[in-house]
């Protein structure tokens, strides 16, 4: 094992120490040509909803069936989110579930002739089903392909969020400080808390000692910045055998340079799958920057002037600080769902209909936030807290389910939250990215079949952004309505 860092360090000097950026600014034009001309599609499993934070105009799927698949293959997009949700789910169901897609998957392509890149998106402050989700993705669709992949290449790296990899360590940007990930409160997660900011030893606690961390791959920043997209490919080029690889990336150009690299040690033959964050997949796709969404682009026409409606389940600490300053908002009316009435059967449909019924009266006149009490609820095992989540979810989706007003728009804060209200509360199959309202804060245009149609639904992560942040979102959705 590696030492593991001790203290944060400053994110400027962190900057400082590293070499001057590779100078070719002209890589990403060759990206994007490559991403045209290729019939590759890249598709990405995404195990909660908010890994859409960096991307526009690109297609969401919420299920996965082969004719689904077939038909979402044979348009012209060459980027596709499949929303699993896996990260609500213990790990045999995320297991069956990343194996069922990446067959179906496979068949597809087949019979559309096209060929795939495959990321596994979660989430940037490393929690999740790793290694067993890729490990099931690479076993379908090596039955359903016939062919073999090298290795998985690991990218974290997410900037709208302040997540850097910096000599191998994960660090996640807290002001002007980088934390070492293990020490933040992601790392202490129930059901996916850790020990290792070192991403090696990382990758070694994760898989039990299986992938010992001196076997890790390293990209280096003197690999990136120095040596440019060949030297990457010969990294990459020593990965066999289902190996495991980690990037330092301190900046997008950073990653044209790492994306570039792969696509060479491709063309030369190899085969990776890659477990990342949001920010690989909008360089990997070619997907060009855009301004944040205002109020004209994300309403057509006359919006209704009613109230619109902000789920919040994530427990995070800032998350409850984003609600406090939201509720300071005028115009706003808090709703706390009981979580003790909720996980008890005695009280649950109670406790239900009670929320529905505030909630309905109030939103044709206010926004409304539905948010669970404060205090975290755990079990005494990692599956027994992913069942409470459950629980807790399914209570947020009947309300959302009980909602008789179309409202204006619709904020989910948290990401098992924000997929479970879209695909069961709102029925969404299908949505469109429109882009984000705020950094890593996306914003989809629900399907023709979901019960509101058209409404902006707005995916919040429940680690992003500061304490004004979810205040902001929702002032950018009420503007030009009058507040009654």
């Amino acid at each position: 094992m590696f030492p593991e860092p001790t203290h944060p360090i400053r994110f400027a000097d962190a900057l400082a120490a590293l070499p001057p950026e590779w100078p070719d600014t002209a890589l990403m034009v060759a990206i994007e040509q490559q991403v045209r001309s290729a019939h590759t599609k890249i598709i990405v499993l995404d195990d909660d909803p908010t890994g859409t934070q960096t991307v526009h105009d690109v297609l969401v799927l919420t299920e996965w069936s082969l004719p689904v698949l077939e038909t979402a293959l044979a348009r012209g997009e060459a980027v596709i989110f499949i929303l699993t949700n896996s990260r609500s789910q213990p790990p045999t169901q995320a297991e069956a579930m990343n194996l069922e897609i990446a067959r179906n998957l496979g068949r597809a392509a087949r019979r559309q002739g096209c060929d795939l890149e495959v990321i596994s998106r979660s989430d940037s402050t490393l929690r999740g089903h790793f290694p067993s989700e890729v490990v099931a993705l690479r076993n379908g669709l090596q039955d359903s392909l016939g062919v073999m992949y090298d290795g998985c290449i690991i990218v974290p790296a997410l900037f709208e969020a302040g997540r850097y990899t910096l000599n191998n360590v994960h660090w996640v940007k807290d002001g002007e400080w980088l934390m070492p990930a293990a020490q933040t409160e992601f790392a202490r997660d129930a059901s996916f808390g850790y020990r290792s900011s070192d991403l090696r030893n990382w990758v070694a606690e994760k898989t039990r000692g299986a992938t010992p961390a001196e076997s890790v791959i390293v990209v280096t920043s003197e690999d990136i910045r120095r040596g440019g997209p060949d030297q990457v490919a010969r990294r990459l080029a020593g990965l066999a055998n289902w190996g495991t690889a980690i990037v330092n990336l301190a900046s997008y150009q950073d990653i044209a340079v790492f994306v570039s690299g792969v696509l060479r040690a491709e063309g030369q033959g190899k085969r990776f799958l890659f477990r990342t964050a949001a920010s690989f997949v909008k360089v990997r796709g070619a997907i060009s920057p855009q301004p944040l969404l205002t109020a004209d682009r994300l309403f057509a026409g006359d919006p209704p002037n009613c109230g619109g409606l902000v789920v919040i389940g994530s427990y995070i600490q800032k998350s409850t600080e984003q609600a406090q300053k939201l509720l300071a908002l005028p115009g706003i009316a808090g709703l706390d769902v009981n979580v003790e009435r909720i996980l008890s059967p005695a009280t649950r449909d109670a406790e239900v209909e009670r929320v529905i019924g505030e909630m309905n009266r109030l939103i044709p006149r206010r926004d409304v936030v539905v948010m669970t009490s404060r205090e975290l609820k755990t079990g005494a095992s990692a599956e027994e807290n992913l069942r409470i989540g459950q629980m807790v979810s399914a209570a947020l989706v009947d309300v959302v389910r009980g909602l008789t007003t179309r409202p204006r728009f619709i904020v989910a804060k948290g990401g098992i939250t924000s997929s479970d209200v879209a695909t069961k509360g709102l029925g969404i199959r299908q949505a469109l990215v429109l882009g984000q309202v705020a950094a890593a804060v996306p914003v989809w245009r629900a399907g023709a079949e979901s019960r509101f149609p058209d409404v902006p639904y707005v995916v919040f992560p429940g680690n992003v952004g500061g304490p004004e942040t979810l205040a902001q979102v929702v002032e950018t959705l009420r503007a030009r309505r009058r507040i009654c």
